[in-house]
């Protein structure tokens, strides 16, 4: 018996333990559409979610489900944005829960977050994100669904690496909680229960365009009483640090229907001066264990009401400190005398009667001394702002006294004495003539130094005064890197910079020895992710220079130098507007190259690649200067880097600039008119006009007429196509035209008309002897096309068809003169034409044609139009005659190896 029931058992626990394998292959998908049918059923927005996996071991007795890539999106009228995601998402509920219908409610005991974002927004309409629950038709319909979704029999629950963002636009309010860390345990099925909570996070809060926290890093250990018969949350036993300043409050919270009742007071624990540097950011204070303080700092503070649509709790803070004093362990002074009187209000429980109460601020170092005093009332509605600020500093004891952050050094003497009165809707509407402010601010010999400047940046004197609408910028001389400056001038609109998150509006004038450019450049830093060979992914940095953004300036500028990388150009003036990430450039003159250059033009750096238009007038510079130390005119116009003299030219062109603020030439077009002025070429080193001379060895380069070259050209895609331009060569014209590419790529063509008296002897002992001043200009066209490379380009002449040419017109005009003159006479200089003034005597038997009618026939047969008469015959022991078309090739060959350097006859092309 007992051996059955040992065998009955154990075949159950096999069965249990099969179920239990088994069960997750078959309820895996089943879940999940449990989860998305109660969710997608239940809210207005979509549930998503890359896999769920199910274990019935990790948690016995209870079932675990895990979701990757959760994603809940929201539908009108946030249709698109996402409200929750989640790296990971795990869930831990009794096995039987499995077991349910799609339609029935699943109870839930733990939940773990992993790597996720909630995103809370409020629109301008003051619609919330989060409002998602479908709402019923009537009450029928609600009852019936009451059962559905999810009940929270929660145990415990916890959230990593996650981010919290709430956003109201109606407000202008934004609250972010990174890095994100909390877990709570305790038994949430109960009525009443205690809930057991840790958290950390970086806190950043801002408001009106007013960053108030940046990542502060917040703790928070809290007990909290839970009573879901009431909604009520009471905090027991609380301890929380902000950045490191401790606090400790209690209270409670309940949440009704209409409205949410609190009554909360928080303090500091202890009156230590430490709590003061406690509130600074860790990275400022540092580790303030070992800092000597002395004197106290108190904060206290209470909210007591309700929370509803006209409604904010009535709140008092007070933050005090009484003659304290602090001395950092290893810096050699300190900071004393220290005084806080700040209050923080609100006494209606109106939004805007909140009001901030500055009644003294001060402190010393050594025997400097900052005051400040500020009342600032409607905190919520129309700011209004009165403050003053007085006292006199010696900057370099601020990193003497506090532990100024690595990279940052700050020297100088600073005076401030200011008063001011405005409002905050005066300044949003630009109405700078209801503000008032006056005063003044100097620096004497400031330095200031930090890590995003390539040069410390050094005023020798600064000086404002401060005017009911305006601010004066009486002086700011001082240098930066190789730059050394003098700025006057008016800012329009100090307090909408500082306020109103306003551009800053002025007029200046500025004067320099000498200005570089790239000391002023802003390098900006973009990081990019990239993929390697879809093996992984890793970050990019790439600098980009920004013309500020922050700028709506007008700067007349007068400058003995300006320097931009290797070009220095001198006694620069002009007018320069930078609005809107642009530098608008008018009437600008300078001397460059031994000349003048004017221009006018843009730069913007406003569009993700920056771009520039710009218009040159350059008068009489340098050409090699030019050519050789501005790669844009060496990519437009290779072969004038030879040419020494000066240049005249109007240039306009536009394209991309690169992220360093250069052109990028194959993005650039524009056209060029230039006007040369030289008599000497540099022949060394000019491969095209060199392999050109190789093909003409008539042409003498040192006599090449350049005087006084128009030339004109366009550029486009990375195509230059320069327009007809002519050249002379002694008597010769040479007509120019064609294009060549970004990359030196060469089609040109040179056309001219070349005398008959370069082309050797032989053509000119043949015009000699037909003596007819008719053949003194005769010339023949020559065309070179000149392709290949720039440093090695190929040249290729056509003289055959010249040559040709010459011969034919030889004959025409010996033709004109045999008409009148008799055959014999024909005979003996077209003879000596072909033949290199060989006699033929006794070779032809005179016939009894007429003299006119034999000149036509031996011309045609020359001239290969007519074959020779019949009736002229030839003696058996006459010497034998060429055939006439064998007589011109000859010719022509002999010609055309003359012109090319006395080169063998085969050679010739």
């Amino acid at each position: 018996m007992g051996k059955k029931i040992l065998k009955i058992v154990g075949v159950i626990l096999l069965l249990i333990i099969a179920v239990l394998i088994a069960a997750p292959f078959f309820l895996e998908a089943k879940i999940g559409d449990i989860i998305k049918n109660n969710v997608n059923n239940n809210v207005n927005a979509t549930l998503d979610f890359s896999d769920a996996n199910l274990s019935l071991f990790s948690s016995f007795p209870n079932a675990e489900v895990k979701f990757k890539n959760v994603v809940l999106i929201n539908k009108a009228p946030f249709e698109g944005d996402t409200l929750f995601k989640a790296n990971t998402l795990d869930l831990t509920m009794g096995i039987m829960q499995l077991f349910k219908g799609t339609e029935d409610a699943i109870a839930i005991n733990n939940i773990y977050l992993d790597g996720a974002l909630l995103n809370v927004v409020f629109d301008k309409n003051e619609n919330a994100n989060y409002d998602i629950t479908v709402v019923s038709e009537n009450t029928t319909v609600e009852e019936s669904n009451s059962a559905e979704g999810f009940s929270f029999d929660l145990q415990s629950y916890e959230i990593s690496n996650s981010k919290i963002y709430y956003t109201d636009k109606s407000m202008g309010i934004t609250l972010k909680l990174d890095d994100f860390q909390h877990k709570g345990t305790g038994d949430l099925s109960l009525a009443t229960s205690v809930l057991d909570t840790h958290t950390d996070a970086l806190v950043s809060f801002e408001m009106d365009s007013v960053n108030y926290l940046n990542k502060n890093k917040v703790k928070l250990d809290a007990l909290i009483g839970i009573d879901l018969n009431q909604n009520k949350y009471s905090f027991l036993k609380n301890e929380a640090l902000v950045n490191q300043l401790p606090l400790v409050f209690d209270g409670f919270v309940v949440v009704n229907d209409e409205n949410q009742v609190i009554d909360l007071t928080f303090k500091t624990p202890s009156s230590d001066f430490k709590n003061f540097l406690g509130v600074m950011p860790e990275i400022y204070s540092k580790n303030i264990e070992n800092v000597t303080t002395t004197g106290d700092f108190i904060v206290n503070g209470n909210f007591n009401g309700i929370i509803d649509d006209t409604h904010i709790p009535k709140f008092n803070i007070e933050i005090k400190s009484d003659n304290a004093s602090f001395k950092y362990p290893d810096l050699p002074k300190a900071v004393r005398n220290v005084f806080f009187d700040i209050q923080l209000n609100n006494k209606t429980g109106i939004t805007e009667d909140t009001y901030v109460d500055i009644n003294k601020a001060s402190f010393m170092i050594d025997e400097d001394k900052f005051n400040l005093t500020s009342n600032i009332t409607e905190l919520m509605g129309n700011t209004k702002v009165k403050a003053h600020v007085d006292g006199v500093m010696n900057l370099a004891n601020i990193s003497k006294a506090y532990p100024v952050p690595a990279g940052y050094d700050l020297k100088g003497l600073l005076k401030a004495d200011i008063t001011t009165v405005f409002d905050m809707a005066s300044v949003e509407k630009k109405q700078y003539e209801k503000t008032n402010t006056n005063g003044d601010l100097s620096v004497a010999n400031f330095e200031y130094n930090s890590e995003e400047l390539a040069n410390p940046v050094k005023f020798t004197k600064a000086s404002l005064t401060f005017n009911p609408k305006t601010v004066t910028l009486n002086s700011l001389n001082g240098t930066t890197g190789k730059t050394d400056f003098d700025v006057t001038g008016t800012i329009n609109n100090l307090l909408g910079f500082m306020f109103n998150d306003e551009k800053v509006e002025g007029n200046f004038n500025l004067k320099s020895e000498r200005f570089a450019l790239n000391d002023f450049m802003v390098a900006e830093t973009e990081t990019t992710s990239a993929t390697s060979n879809g093996e992984g992914v890793g970050t990019v940095q790439t600098e980009k220079i920004k013309i500020p953004s922050f700028l709506d300036a007008t700067i007349n500028a007068n400058a003995k130098q300006v320097m931009y990388d290797d070009i220095v150009l001198s006694d620069v003036t002009g007018v320069l507007k930078i609005k809107d990430e642009t530098a608008t450039l008018s009437n600008m003159s300078s001397g460059l190259f031994g000349g003048k250059m004017s221009f006018n033009g843009e730069v913007s750096t406003k569009n993700e690649i920056p771009t520039f238009a710009m218009k040159l007038d350059l008068n009489q510079l340098g050409i090699q200067e030019t050519f050789n130390s501005i790669e844009l005119f060496q990519t437009i116009a290779p072969i004038a880097q030879i040419l020494k003299g000066k240049l005249t030219s109007d240039i306009s062109l536009s394209g991309n600039l690169t992220d360093d603020l250069l052109p990028d030439l194959l993005s650039l077009s524009g056209d060029l008119f230039a006007d040369l002025m030289t008599d000497e070429i540099s022949t060394e080193s000019s491969p095209v006009l060199n392999s050109l001379v190789s093909k003409l060895n008539f042409i003498d380069l040192k006599q090449l007429n350049l005087k006084d070259l128009k030339t004109s050209l366009s550029f486009k895609d990375g195509i230059v196509t320069v327009k007809p331009f002519t050249i002379n060569y002694k008597d010769i014209s040479i007509n120019i035209d064609g294009s060549h590419t970004f990359d030196k790529k060469l089609n040109y063509k040179a056309t001219m008309q070349v005398p008959a008296k370069y082309l050797g002897s032989e053509i000119t002992k043949l015009i000699a002897k037909i003596d007819d001043t008719a053949l003194t200009d005769l010339k023949i066209p020559v065309i070179a096309n000149i392709g290949g490379l720039y440093n090695s380009p190929q040249v290729t002449t056509d003289l055959t068809s010249g040559v040709k040419e010459l011969t034919t017109k030889l004959i025409e005009v010996e033709k004109q003169k045999l008409i009148n003159k008799g055959t014999d006479k024909a005979k003996d200089l077209i003879g000596s034409i072909l033949s290199g003034n060989q006699t033929k005597s006794d070779s032809i038997k005179k016939d009894t044609t007429s003299n006119k009618q034999k000149a036509k026939d031996i011309l045609g047969g020359i001239l290969a139009t007519k074959k020779p008469s019949d009736s002229a015959t030839v003696k058996k022991d006459s010497v034998p005659v060429k055939n006439e078309k064998e007589v011109v090739k000859e010719k022509a060959k002999d010609i055309l190896g003359g012109l090319l350097g006395k080169k063998k006859k085969d050679t010739v092309n």
